[in-house]
């Protein structure tokens, strides 16, 4: 079921209307949220409901057992929890990764060994409700919580539709206070949850879509029919669809549950303007980010063990953040560039001298280097093969093609979108505060008029979002 259909639509004027009807009776209303939120995950693959109530039950025995152990009881009840989900995420996930790898290492070295492969199908958003579950038990281990949440907190914080597939990954310390909670209906800020709503409707089906069909997904399909001009604009134009894709579904996932009484974290802050890749990433996918740095970064030792451990652990931290995005090669790329370049700006800080340039030049070519960083790095991510990614370096140092792809209307997009970072975020405040002050009449008129521009500038159907597949 996704966001911008008509038949999540309907789900969601349901799910709305028995979340405050049944607000008051916390039993009911608890169960009745639940049910929703399975039929929702259910909708997508039906098969593997069993496997999200079984984590929460997984989870649910490793919290009672955390708490009610003693010290090496708890250790051993952690460890086992944490196992039994990194079992279940690396089954699905990792199992023909792993075992294709393993045979072609082995075919290299002369040994004809054919592995079984299953056809295993990805259970949707399995990345995402396993990091949640892990951040609980260890926030549980770390004294967090005064006891364990119940079997139904802990279905409801597991399960919960509106961040279930795609993030962002909500903590229980942030959830379980929230669901204890009894909002005032009349306190909704629906103003701010329809204006993320509107706005993450126009980033996805209008931006990432538009950006996807006319640009991006022609040059990486076949690179070596388009010119360098075309591919170099494909690698910023990707840059920008990943950005509305994901930022859009996070705005639309916070949006909807705020009309449910619930405030989830932002997940973006203006990444594109960063200075250096740190900054990125506080500013990239933040609840990830901080998850890796709070749930593997801090405890591997973080940066207090000296430069070389910090190196290894900036290394971990990245290379396997980029395998949490997919079981591919690729993806691990991804991430080895990340690490190399947090790595090499960690070392060049430590003995930086200022060359005695003004500060707008260096403010201006820190912004360049930082941002080609990430669009080259997202080649590797966007890319099949890692050999389809060095097609498209490879194009843009040979296309000599002509350019028929590019638009006035394409350029104009990517150009707006990048520079849109920039805008201070105090901007985008006050407009939201002047349509939260519009009377209900303008407000529901400039709803209406958004979803017109969104159907009359969206594409035919809706391409899923792209971190449905992580």
């Amino acid at each position: 079921m996704l966001f911008p259909t008509v038949a999540f639509a309907l789900f969601f004027c349901v799910a709305f209307l028995t979340n405050w009807m049944l607000r008051p009776h916390v039993t009911a209303w608890r169960l009745a949220m639940v049910l929703l939120s399975l039929f929702f995950y259910g909708y997508w693959d039906p098969r593997f409901v069993p496997l999200l109530l079984a984590s929460i039950a997984i989870n649910h025995l490793a919290g009672q057992r955390i708490r009610n152990g003693g010290d090496r009881g708890r250790s051993w009840a952690l460890a086992l929890g944490v196992a039994a989900n990194l079992s279940i995420l690396g089954f699905f996930k990792y199992y023909g990764f792993f075992v294709a790898s393993a045979g072609n290492g082995l075919a290299r070295l002369g040994l004809d060994v054919q592995p079984r492969l299953l056809d295993i199908t990805l259970p949707i958003g399995i990345s995402f409700f396993t990091f949640q579950a892990i951040g609980y038990l260890v926030d549980l281990r770390r004294g967090a919580f005064a006891k364990p949440m119940s079997l139904i907190d802990v279905a409801f914080f597991l399960s919960f539709f509106p961040q279930l597939v795609a993030g962002p990954i909500v903590r229980a310390t942030e959830m379980a206070p929230q669901i204890a909670a009894r909002p005032d209906p009349r306190s909704i800020p629906a103003a701010e949850a329809l204006w993320l709503i509107a706005r993450g409707l126009i980033k996805k089906v209008v931006i990432s879509s538009y950006l996807a069909t006319n640009l991006v997904d022609p040059v990486f399909a076949v690179p070596g029919d388009h010119s360098r001009l075309e591919v170099l604009l494909a690698v910023y134009g990707y840059a920008v669809q990943i950005y509305a894709d994901f930022s859009g579904y996070t705005d639309i996932a916070i949006g909807c549950a705020l009309l449910l009484g619930f405030r989830f974290p932002a997940n973006f802050d203006a990444p594109y303007r960063a200075l250096s890749l740190q900054d990125f990433w506080r500013r990239w996918h933040i609840s990830l980010s901080s998850w890796l740095r709070d749930y593997l970064y801090v405890p591997l030792g973080g940066n207090r063990r000296g430069r070389l451990l910090t190196v290894r652990n900036v290394t971990i931290t990245m290379v396997l953040g980029g395998l949490w995005h997919g079981a591919a090669w690729t993806f691990v790329l991804w991430g080895a560039i990340h690490a190399a370049f947090l790595t090499a700006e960690r070392l060049i800080t430590a003995h930086w001298r200022p060359l005695g340039l003004p500060r707008p030049i260096v403010v201006g070519l820190r912004w360049a280097l930082t941002f080609h960083v990430v669009c080259a790095a997202w080649v590797f991510f966007r890319a099949d093969t890692v050999q389809g990614a060095f097609d498209i370096f490879r194009q843009l140092l040979e296309g000599a093609q002509p350019s028929p792809l590019l638009t006035a209307t394409l350029v104009a997009v990517i150009l707006v979108a990048i520079a849109a970072q920039f805008v201070p975020s105090d901007s985008s405040e006050r407009l939201r505060d002047g349509f939260g002050r519009l009377n209900p009449v303008a407000q529901v008129a400039l709803a209406a008029t958004t979803l017109t521009v969104v159907d009359a500038f969206g594409p035919e159907g809706v391409a899923p979002f792209i971190y449905f597949q992580f």
